[in-house]
């Protein structure tokens, strides 16, 4: 104890904070000898260490408990589990999007740090963890569903047939599929609707995340093709100030016809 109390006096309150990043978990010893250290710096380090150190343990039940219909499907010998969810049925403009994803059988479920509904999280927070599921994930689907099919064959059927899209380009394909809310028709697959699942399901909430940036990005591109209407901001939902526009502009090929838009 007392060799490894003149080691950390012998440190700065900077060399220390770099100490216990790289460190991850501090012995019981070290915990000590950082609570008994007169600098008000260094324990400020240690209570830092310790919130996070209880806000990790707390984030890694509530993936567990997101992650354990995928975990019951594991156990019954599925490899391969899909989550998927689709994006942009309120709009009215642009695409409806879906995505698939098979996040893997993690055995560390912090790899998926921050993953929840993408309703619930900032548009920084989901574009941080887009990158990171597209990066760690088994694979990762889409399917674009336009504004003209929507009109054609409504909003809900588009929906399904944009989830259908998203799981056929999946690579390995799934052998077990859960999906928010709705089956799949016409899928060659066994699946499981689970209603609020982009709340309750990892791998669909990963798959929600997917499908709201890759359709926001979308529908930025879009304002640059057809600017007035706002739709880096309003991303094609019925805001005030895109009701406005369309009275002003007319009807963009973008635009859901179907719907009431003023």
């Amino acid at each position: 104890m007392k060799k490894e109390y003149s080691f950390f006096s012998t440190l700065t309150i900077e060399q220390i904070r770099h100490y216990v990043l790289s460190a991850g978990n501090l012995t019981e010893e070290e915990i000590v000898l950082l609570r008994e250290d007169r600098r008000a710096g260094v324990r400020e380090l240690l209570a830092q260490y310790l919130r996070r150190k209880k806000q990790l343990l707390q984030e890694k039940k509530r993936l567990a408990e997101m992650n354990s219909k995928e975990e019951e499907l594991y156990k019954k010998g599925c490899l391969i589990v899909a989550g998927v969810d689709e994006a942009g049925r309120g709009p009215l403009a642009g695409p409806v999007v879906a995505a698939a994803v098979v996040l893997g059988h993690k055995a560390d479920l912090l790899t998926w740090e921050g993953i929840s509904d993408s309703k619930q999280l900032s548009p920084q927070k989901r574009e941080t963890l887009y990158q990171t599921i597209l990066a760690r994930s088994t694979a990762v689907g889409l399917g674009i569903v336009n504004a003209d099919i929507i009109d054609k064959i409504n909003i809900h059927k588009a929906s399904l047939e944009a989830m259908k899209l998203a799981v056929e380009q999946l690579r390995p394909q799934p052998d077990f599929i859960l999906t928010d809310g709705f089956r799949i028709p016409e899928i060659d697959f066994p699946q499981e609707a689970i209603k609020g699942g982009d709340r309750l399901c990892l791998s669909i909430a990963a798959a929600s995340i997917v499908a709201k940036v890759t359709r926001d990005r979308l529908m930025e591109k879009y304002e640059q093709l057809y600017p007035g209407y706002g739709f880096a901001k309003n991303k094609g939902y019925p805001t005030p100030e895109h009701r406005k526009a369309i009275r002003s502009l007319g009807l963009s090929e973008l635009h859901r016809r179907t719907f009431r838009l003023l």
